[in-house]
């Protein structure tokens, strides 16, 4: 039963070091994904690629609680005044067309509660340990409405939470978004042989003949991480992203080179680097950049300054598959979109978003649109299910109780 002696109060900062390094790390607890961690937060900020004439300006959130002349710092949500809706990849764009030219009415300025440039799931309120999660995020939400009504910001968006969040969000009131994204989940494999197993003899025959020819070209994967990391690496990464960045019409560069750097200094053991060398001139080829989490491997960047048949299948998925199975990680989420995952043992999977729009009008236009939405999406995510290249696993057979299966897997399942 909630403290009826407890009030809160909601803070709003300028930036994640206005709420304190030691603040901040007492919120964060080791399942906490790194694209949260204040490292990532700070280099953003530091290098500049999170910054007011950048389109996000820093209003982080900090929710205290007040009870018998004690004040007490119980949650953090990373938060951004917006200007457009670009690095979000939880696309508004429509709305705020149908906002200014149908109704009249500024979407810009909003606010979003959410890591930019990140599409991964994750928490975006950390919530010190002990504390009622529900109550918390019920504060964080009266708080939120407290200040749409004092600032002009035409809605506040909680991008990418996990689904037990987005469910809070959805109780109190907020617009709930569903959407979808490809993620390999580990179902105990015990080795790459194991999870090949799970694909019809023709598709796991296609999948190893794609390592193979990578190999009979010269190139060899390398994965590097925590002290393997020095400055050579950290820029060939740098000129990967760039590479894929600068070649796309949608491409942006979010990212420069300091914030490569900087997070390569403050968090090597969460950076996850694989890069693709010419075994002949040991040139890096390609390569892409990884975030490493307590039970999850975070796909964000790749690129090649040499094309090469298969490349991107190697570097991007194979060798993070292999490497989640050696490490025992319940999940591989690899970047938004891209259906030719599916093929190659990822799964389609459920996405959220929260929002809460002050005009009436659009908060009652955008509900519909996304009642519309969300029977097409859990439509399109129950039909790459049922189609998916992946055979029944043991463990699921023997939750079946399907006849001939095999006892269940001993690993880590996936979420």
């Amino acid at each position: 039963m909630a403290d009826p002696a407890v009030s809160y109060e909601l803070v709003t900062h300028g930036s994640v070091r206005e709420i304190g390094e030691a603040a901040y790390r007492d919120l964060v607890s080791d399942t906490t994904p790194p694209f949260l961690h204040f490292e990532w937060l700070d280099a953003l900020e530091q290098s500049g690629c999170v910054a007011p004439d950048r389109g996000w300006m820093p209003l982080f959130l900090a929710l205290h609680s007040l009870k018998a002349g004690r004040r007490r710092l119980v949650a953090v949500a990373p938060a951004y005044v917006k200007w457009h809706s670009d690095g979000e990849f939880v696309f508004d764009h429509s709305w705020a067309q149908f906002a200014e030219q149908r109704l009249g009415i500024d979407y810009y300025p909003k606010l979003v509660l959410a890591c930019p440039f990140t599409p991964a799931t994750g928490p975006k309120v950390l919530v010190r340990a002990g504390e009622d999660v529900a109550r918390v995020h019920a504060a964080l939400s009266d708080g939120i409405e407290r200040l749409l009504s004092q600032i002009p910001l035409s809605s506040a968006h909680v991008l990418f939470p996990p689904d037990e969040d987005a469910e809070l969000w959805g109780a109190l009131g907020w617009a709930r978004r569903f959407g979808v994204q490809f993620h390999w989940e580990n179902a105990g494999y015990a080795s790459y042989d194991d999870f090949l197993a799970r694909f019809s003899a023709k598709r796991r025959a296609a999948l190893r003949r794609e390592e193979r020819e990578l190999t009979a070209q010269g190139v060899c994967l390398e994965i590097h991480t925590g002290a393997d990391l020095d400055e050579e690496l950290l820029d060939a990464a740098y000129r990967f992203y760039l590479s894929t960045v600068d070649k796309h019409v949608w491409g942006r560069r979010y990212l420069n080179r300091e914030f490569f750097m900087t997070v390569g200094q403050t968090m090597p053991d969460r950076l996850h680097l694989v890069m693709a060398r010419d075994r002949a001139t040991g040139r890096c080829l390609g390569g892409a950049f990884n975030l490493l989490g307590h039970d999850a491997l975070y796909g964000r960047y790749w690129g090649a300054i040499e094309e090469r048949p298969f490349l991107h299948f190697n570097v991007c998925f194979y060798a993070g598959i292999r490497d989640c199975i050696t490490r025992g990680l319940r999940r591989f989420e690899p970047g938004a979109g891209g259906e030719h995952k599916l093929s190659r043992g990822f799964e389609a999977t459920v996405t959220h978003s929260a929002h809460r729009i002050v005009d009436p009008q659009l908060d009652g236009a955008v509900r519909e649109f996304l009642s519309r939405e969300r029977a097409g999406v859990l439509a399109a995510v129950a039909r790459a299910r049922a189609e998916s290249a992946l055979r029944p696993a043991r463990s699921e057979l023997a939750d079946s109780g399907a006849p001939g299966s095999g006892p269940r897997g001993s690993g880590p399942r996936g979420s």
